[in-house]
């Protein structure tokens, strides 16, 4: 089964909790603190391979927790860190924010890996708040807690060329006379099913005197495709990573007009995505060796090459004219080929004024927003949100130290500002905190 999208939850595992121990051996009664770390927790990951070539693992199994760090423990020694995650999937994934539908990453190339969780750090011991005047601190951080997500999949094959047209066009029959590929083949509508791929080899290229392209049969489209109407995104998105289209047509269907066929399939490509229009497209009238198509060509090629395309007449089936199209495949590649090279240098020119360098400044993690909703005080920033999470409430001098460091991040400022009064619950992430004097 060709499985290409799915949505599955990720939780890195939370840092381990830093130790309050104090040195206690038979000669040093009333040693110092030595409480260790706590370790970080495993984060999860996504890497690209050739191995696979569906969605199909994440199916039945659509959560996924790494392992937590574990606590510090006596004579500063760090807890062990959590095992990560490597989640394995197609070249061709793209992975998105479930909530917001941002893109975190679009993996092509095999080996490719992304961290999409990210673990928590571990607290840190008591030995690391000893000072000249509290030699004894009684405070210790907890582990933060790890990045967690729900995150959409989604699988676009990954071809240089993608078919298309109605059922029954003649799109697999072309790929299994031009490839070695051997996608199933009938004369009935949708018989093809999900995308077949195949290596189209024009020469000699595997020692060295030839060229090769991946070419990718597309199930059949049917008006109303954009819409959904059958199968029409199944289909539609793995059409968006090709970068020439061969439209193929039936000459031989005599209850449907070769031209308005060919405006139907680009009109559901351009409802799907604008830019699908804009794509390159050879237009091929199949089915040569029928009567049918041989009267109707000329007046179709009039038509296409009016519309500024290539046209092209073949017989798939009687191997008629299908060189030629290959031949002319090849050549718009590596035009394409050389135009997008050019654009990538285009882009790669920074022009800098006379003395200036580019600097990369990272966005600051200290921001927040304070905001009022349904009575509830909601802090939310990166920085203050972690600092609380990993102070122990238990631990008055942790409790004092976040105070202090709230009122140095302006957080204390900006709640009295919003209206906060005592007795008020202000919730900074996942924790929520009672406003006092």
């Amino acid at each position: 089964m060709f499985y290409d999208h799915t949505k599955i939850y990720v939780k890195a595992g939370n840092g381990g909790d830093g130790s309050t121990h104090f040195r206690r051996e038979k000669f040093a009664p009333f040693g110092g603190p030595d409480g260790g770390d706590g370790g970080r927790g495993g984060s999860i990951y996504f890497e690209a391979t050739n191995g696979l070539n569906t969605l199909i693992d994440y199916r039945y199994k659509q959560q996924f927790k790494a392992d937590a760090g574990a606590p510090g423990v006596r004579q500063k020694m760090h807890g062990a860190k959590g095992e990560d995650i490597v989640l394995r999937v197609p070249c061709g994934t793209i992975i998105r924010d479930a909530e917001t539908d941002a893109l975190i990453a679009d993996l092509t190339e095999p080996g490719q890996r992304v961290m999409v969780a990210r673990g928590g750090r571990g607290g840190l011991g008591n030995v690391h708040f000893a000072t000249s005047t509290r030699q004894s601190p009684k405070e210790s951080q907890r582990g933060e807690p790890g990045e967690e997500r729900w995150l959409k999949l989604e699988l676009r094959v990954i071809a240089d060329v993608g078919l298309v047209g109605y059922p029954n066009a003649g799109k697999s029959t072309l790929l299994s006379v031009c490839s070695a590929a051997h996608p199933k083949i009938a004369n009935y509508p949708f018989t093809t099913l999900e995308p077949n791929l195949g290596v189209v080899e024009v020469g000699q290229p595997r020692s060295g005197d030839g060229y090769s392209f991946v070419m990718a049969d597309i199930p059949g489209l049917i008006e109303g495709a954009a819409q959904g109407v059958g199968l029409g995104h199944e289909f539609l998105r793995h059409i968006r990573r090709t970068r020439l289209l061969i439209h193929m047509v039936d000459g031989s269907a005599v209850e449907r007009d070769p031209w308005q066929d060919f405006e139907a399939i680009n009109k559901e490509l351009r409802e799907y995505d604008a830019e699908l229009a804009k794509r390159p497209q050879l237009v091929v009238l199949n089915k040569m060796d029928v009567p049918e198509a041989q009267e109707r060509w000329p007046e179709f090629k009039a038509k296409v090459e009016a519309a500024g395309y290539s046209a092209f007449a073949i017989s798939a089936a009687a191997h008629q004219g299908t060189d030629e199209l290959i031949a002319e495949t090849s050549r718009r590649l590596h035009e394409l080929a050389r135009e997008e090279a050019e654009r990538a240098a285009a882009q790669t020119v920074v022009d800098l004024r006379e003395g200036e360098s580019p600097v990369l400044r990272p966005m600051p993690d200290d921001a927040f927003t304070v905001s009022k909703e349904m009575g509830i005080y909601v802090v939310r920033g990166k920085r203050v949100e972690r600092m609380v999470s990993m102070t122990n409430q238990e631990s008055e001098e942790g409790m004092d130290r976040m105070q202090v460091q709230l009122e140095k991040l302006g957080v204390t400022k900006a709640l009295e500002e919003a209206g906060v009064q005592v007795g008020d619950t202000v919730r900074f992430g996942k924790v929520e905190l009672y406003w006092g004097e």
